[in-house]
């Protein structure tokens, strides 16, 4: 690659696979992806990461002191842009990435204010893109995102009926019970046009949890592991499903963990 070119970042990137760039960076962006292989392959990967995360911080947003994020947000909006005055709010990632930034400012507890999707995978497998994805969101979470009292059995069966509509599944309370950890909920995500299911956990030893769960046809495959985002996952997965428990907790406990679960599920 040409040595001029400074390398974009990932909000670039993002910016410029959401059409918000001007014509002229755009075209600069444009040449460095025909140019780099690198830069092509991370466009790809940024342009498949389609996760909802407005979605799966909606909980967390509504529960916001609304009056100051509010008059926060408004004045970032009324700064000068070089975007086009149609574009509507939250209309990409990157603008509603910014506003989950600003509730920070606000009172809200994530202890981190951007999104970086990792490069530093371990060996790649046809279902490491997803479990990168997540674990990028995941990060963000801290104790105080799932605070509140456990549902009682009845709000997590409903929960997770909903969870088995999609993706074909028979869970229960019980099948996804983490021993001495908190469930907290369960919800429904996309990832590459498919139903992603996730059951977040509150450990009170070492903090957020979640088991997520995804559609694979890539056949059996026995618990492996791996870091991400100074987490510790678990994934494996079945002839019909791809699975990953992610947490802060041990590699030992982590294992151990998993094994339990995928006696149930």
């Amino acid at each position: 690659m040409n040595t001029k070119h400074t390398i974009p970042s990932d909000e670039d990137l993002t910016a410029f696979i959401d059409g918000e760039l001007t014509a002229e960076e755009a075209a600069r962006i444009d040449a460095i992806v025909n140019e780099d292989e690198s830069v092509a392959e991370r466009v790809e990967f940024l342009a498949r990461a389609s996760l909802p995360f407005k979605q799966a911080f909606a909980p967390l947003l509504s529960e916001a002191p609304r009056e100051k994020l509010e008059t926060m947000l408004a004045a970032i909006t009324a700064q000068p842009s070089a975007r086009p005055a149609s574009t509507p709010a939250f209309a990409s990632r990157r603008r509603f990435l910014g506003a989950l930034a600003a509730s920070l400012v606000a009172g809200i507890a994530i202890d981190r204010a951007v999104i970086g999707i990792g490069i530093g995978f371990s060996a790649k497998d046809e279902n490491s893109e997803w479990r990168a994805v997540v674990a990028d969101y995941i990060s963000l979470y801290t104790p105080e995102t799932l605070a509140g009292p456990v549902p009682g059995r009845e709000d997590q069966a409903a929960q997770l009926a909903s969870l088995d509509e999609k993706l074909g599944l028979s869970l229960s309370p019980e099948a996804v019970s983490l021993p001495g950890i908190d469930f907290k909920r369960a919800w429904l995500l996309q990832y590459d046009g498919k139903p992603l299911a996730q059951i977040t956990y509150l450990d009170p030893e070492t903090g957020p949890m979640a088991l997520c769960i995804v559609m694979s046809d890539k056949g059996r495959k026995p618990p492996d592991l791996e870091s991400r985002k100074g987490m510790n996952v678990v994934y494996w997965s079945n002839e019909t499903h791809a699975f990953m428990l992610i947490g802060h907790a041990a590699v030992d406990r982590m294992t151990a963990i998993a094994d339990g679960v995928r006696v149930l599920v």
